[in-house]
């Protein structure tokens, strides 16, 4: 077994997102993607009583080409999309929709949101598809916390989402190999993720202190992606923390994307955006 070693250390710099403050690693100078990863959205927000959970969060908008995934950390989220998908998963859960030809969706907090604090946190990946997959019909994969298998260690838990590690399998079906974990560990957990050798990977820490591999620190809203010259790598949590890794077989193919569309071609984009003035995509109507 040999321990990858580190590529990339990006901090996640605060940006504004349409008025919320997310924090964003990548894209960035230090690295435009990780194939097949196309960016990484992470979101610690206080919801606002004064408005109407109808009418916050992240109103109705398209996307085509490729998979927004949401990692529900704290909170909930309530995803509706033009498919006619209506649903709200809470805290531990995972909302994986694979936008293919085109899709609208909104992303809510839950009704009950004050009752839990008003606290949502969450990270939102887009993972790229195939171009053979760009144009397939969307799908749309709810997965609660309940339903999520999981390893536990003596001072962690690991949800397994989609992928596999060390046998347990994620229930997430993916377009190319990919593996994505959420996980929790308590100050001296350790554990080794081991991580196929073509797979471009990272972790990405939300809170906490990690030592990886021995030799280096991760601070939260750090994240770290790895080189492809092992088998995998090596974490012992300093301090109680929480943290995202996600693994995939880079996809090697050209990447065109403007605003919420990622294909292979600017064409393809152009006729991204008039499929969506047409109507193509469907209509999504918040009550």
């Amino acid at each position: 077994m040999k321990n990858r070693t580190i590529k990339a250390i990006l901090y996640a710099q605060q940006v504004d997102m349409g008025g919320m403050p997310i924090r964003q690693p990548f894209p960035s100078a230090k690295a435009e993607r990780i194939d097949p990863f196309l960016l990484l959205h992470h979101a610690d927000i206080k919801v606002p009583q004064h408005i109407d959970t109808r009418h916050a969060g992240v109103g109705a908008h398209p996307h085509r080409g490729f998979s927004p995934v949401t990692f529900i950390f704290k909170g909930g989220v309530h995803h509706r999309d033009s498919r006619g998908n209506d649903n709200v998963i809470y805290a531990g859960g995972t909302q994986w929709m694979n936008a293919g030809m085109g899709i609208i969706h909104s992303e809510r907090p839950p009704h009950d949101i004050h009752e839990m604090g008003s606290e949502q946190e969450i990270i939102q990946l887009w993972v790229n598809m195939p171009a053979k997959n760009k144009m397939d019909q969307p799908a749309y994969y709810p997965l609660t916390a309940a339903e999520t298998p999981a390893i536990e260690t003596t001072n962690g838990n690991i949800n397994i989402i989609a992928g596999e590690l060390d046998g347990v399998n994620g229930k997430i079906p993916t377009l190319s190999p990919v593996n994505a974990f959420t996980a929790t560990f308590k100050k001296g957990g350790s554990y080794r993720f081991n991580i196929p050798q073509t797979h471009n990977a990272f972790i990405y820490l939300l809170n906490g202190k990690l030592n990886i591999n021995g030799t280096a620190d991760a601070d939260k809203h750090f994240l770290f992606a790895f080189n492809n010259d092992g088998d995998g790598f090596e974490i012992e949590a300093l301090e109680d923390s929480t943290f995202l890794i996600a693994t995939g077989e880079p996809l090697n193919e050209p990447v065109s994307s403007h605003g919420p569309f990622v294909m292979n071609t600017q064409t393809e984009i152009m006729e991204a955006f008039r499929d969506y003035q047409l109507g193509k995509m469907g209509v999504l109507i918040e009550d």
